[in-house]
């Protein structure tokens, strides 16, 4: 007898590319996690528009009328997580800093991805960084969320060459297409019940039928 699907919510803040990859990915009668809920703090969030037209339901709740109480924003956004029975939750391009009570009731249930290969560069302009800093291979990260930003075990990573020409837009623009491709992969991992965190370090189940590397590390 086949598993049920973990019931899974995105959160996101604006048009959700890496939204739009996992939900293709769900497509597959296989894929472990059911897409059940896509979650904004922003109504104009373009990626409301591409999960509604995917027959998933969809949420707002705006920051902005909470005035900087994010215990208040975070309690509500739990109580629309608990009302649709979720069970993973995924961070794509959700551009709020989530409070560690939050974060603690979804550990080791949060993902999250971030567009360097973690632990380094953590923060923003993460692609300019590794350029500046002369990185032969830069790459994204999906990892479970802690209360420090960018911090949490690491899932699966992908990597890219630095090319000389490189400038912050084109090395932008290769990372993403391998986050298009890893974020899946790690929440099928996830929610496949394939994971095990064992301190900071993930350890994957091995699958007989399932030899892919991507449950690891992707490069290109």
């Amino acid at each position: 007898m086949s598993k049920a699907k973990k019931r899974t919510a995105i959160l996101i803040s604006g048009r959700g590319s890496n939204m739009t990859a996992i939900l293709e990915a769900a497509r597959a009668e296989d894929y472990p996690a059911d897409i059940a809920l896509v979650l904004a703090n922003n109504a104009d969030a373009k990626g409301l528009e591409t999960a509604a037209r995917e027959g998933i339901a969809t949420a707002v709740v705006d920051h902005r009328p909470f005035k900087g109480d994010r215990e208040a924003f975070d309690a509500e956004i739990q109580s629309v997580l608990e009302a649709n029975d979720i069970e993973l939750v995924v961070l794509a391009g959700f551009m709020r800093i989530l409070t560690p009570g939050f974060v603690e009731k979804w550990h080791d249930r949060m993902l999250n991805i971030h567009p360097s290969l973690l632990p380094s560069f953590k923060g923003l302009h993460t692609h300019q960084r590794a350029i500046d800093t002369g990185c032969r291979l830069a790459g994204c990260t999906v990892h479970f969320v802690r209360a420090d930003m960018d911090s949490g075990p690491i899932i699966t990573q992908a990597a890219v060459p630095v090319l000389d020409d490189d400038d912050e837009d084109s090395l932008a623009a290769r990372i993403l297409v391998m986050e298009h491709k890893v974020y899946p992969r790690a929440l099928a991992l996830v929610a496949a019940d394939r994971t095990r965190v064992d301190g900071m370090r993930v350890i994957i189940k091995e699958d007989e039928d399932d030899k892919q590397p991507t449950d690891r590390f992707l490069f290109h």
